[in-house]
């Protein structure tokens, strides 16, 4: 049975093909060529800043890590074995890695062992 292009799109997608197997459904190409699952590393200087944050937060204190020269699968590895140095949870939100609690130091020593160049940002 061959669906006509508009209920495709109104269905969400091609997201099965007997030609081709499964399509990725965010960019319509097969799994194997998808593209929008590439490795893209953020522009920036390559300096990681590492500072402590307590506003917007009720008062508790949050390390954050900022320009991370690292693609976003590299990125979530390295923010898991953060949380993990430190003991602490923590989030992963728009390629800024926050952990809880005030760990600048422990961060900056942990990032410059990893071979990172990191900096004390803010006061």
């Amino acid at each position: 049975m061959v669906k006509k292009a508009s209920s495709l799109s109104a269905l969400g997608g091609l997201v099965y093909s007997t030609d081709s197997g499964r399509h990725c459904p965010d960019c319509n190409q097969p799994i194997a060529a998808c593209i929008c699952k590439q490795a893209v590393i953020p522009a920036g200087d390559g300096i990681a800043r590492v500072r402590r944050e307590t506003k917007g937060r009720g008062g508790k204190t949050v390390t954050t890590v900022s320009g991370v020269p690292l693609a976003e699968d590299a990125l979530k590895d390295l923010a898991t074995a953060l949380k993990k140095r430190c003991g602490t949870g923590g989030a992963l939100k728009d390629g800024i890695i926050e952990i809880q609690g005030d760990h600048v130091e422990l961060l900056l020593e942990e990032l410059t062992k990893r071979g990172l160049k990191a900096k004390k940002s803010g006061g």
